[in-house]
């Protein structure tokens, strides 16, 4: 008794595939498809997100607390960061230079690329020698944190309308007060602005991880 064979149509697709996974490519691919896609993303993941850009701040020309002409001029190329005080406040001014000052240590190792500006409100007192006792207090270095003051047109003009900042008096009984913006301003190389960041524990935070960023880009 004889048994007829078997016919099929299918392909053998052992040989194929034996062939395919022998090779030495095949294994390469399949490598870099498995861990190339989780590592794409934890890399992607620990690039810190570029700030916004949120305008271009116009150029000014101020004095320093060396009573040396000071400005945009010379910060275009650096990464700095800007706030607005005046020597006789009593109120958020301390706090402000207290977290410049922070910011100073924590991007100590940046060098001369990076810079801290202090624009005094009340540059009708704030001299620049009165500027360079305020900053003494601080342990500011003259060399990477200046503290500007000019006449009140040009603070106003820098202030409000070029970083978008408010600042002004308003007579409060028989007393003058002066009031200002109490954030920490981001500005990058090209004099644009990259970040309002308060005066906290969490928003200095911020504001170090924006400057890693634009440092970095």
């Amino acid at each position: 008794m004889s048994t007829a064979p078997i016919v099929t149509d299918a392909p053998d697709r052992s040989g194929w595939f034996g062939r395919l996974v022998s090779r030495p490519v095949f294994w390469a691919i399949a490598l870099a498809l498995l861990f190339g896609a989780p590592l794409a993303r934890s890399v992607l993941r620990g690039v810190p997100q570029a700030p916004p850009d949120l305008g271009t701040l116009p150029p000014f020309a101020l004095t320093d607390q060396a009573g040396q002409p000071f400005g945009t001029r010379d910060l275009r190329g650096k990464v700095w960061v800007a706030d607005f005080i005046f020597t006789s406040c009593a109120g958020s001014c301390p706090l402000l230079s207290q977290k410049m000052a922070e910011v100073a240590r924590r991007a100590r190792n940046l060098g001369p690329e990076f810079r801290l500006v202090s624009l005094t409100v009340d540059p009708e007192r704030d001299t620049p020698p009165v500027l360079a006792g305020y900053a003494a207090r601080y342990g500011a270095n003259p060399h990477k944190w200046s503290f500007l003051t000019g006449d009140m047109a040009t603070i106003q003009n820098a202030v409000v309308a070029g970083f978008k900042v408010g600042m002004g008096r308003e007579k409060v009984g028989d007393f003058w007060e002066i009031f200002h913006g109490e954030n920490l301003v981001l500005v990058d190389r090209q004099l644009h602005i990259r970040g309002y960041f308060p005066a906290t524990t969490e928003g200095i935070d911020r504001l170090m991880q924006a400057i890693d960023s634009v440092v970095n880009r």
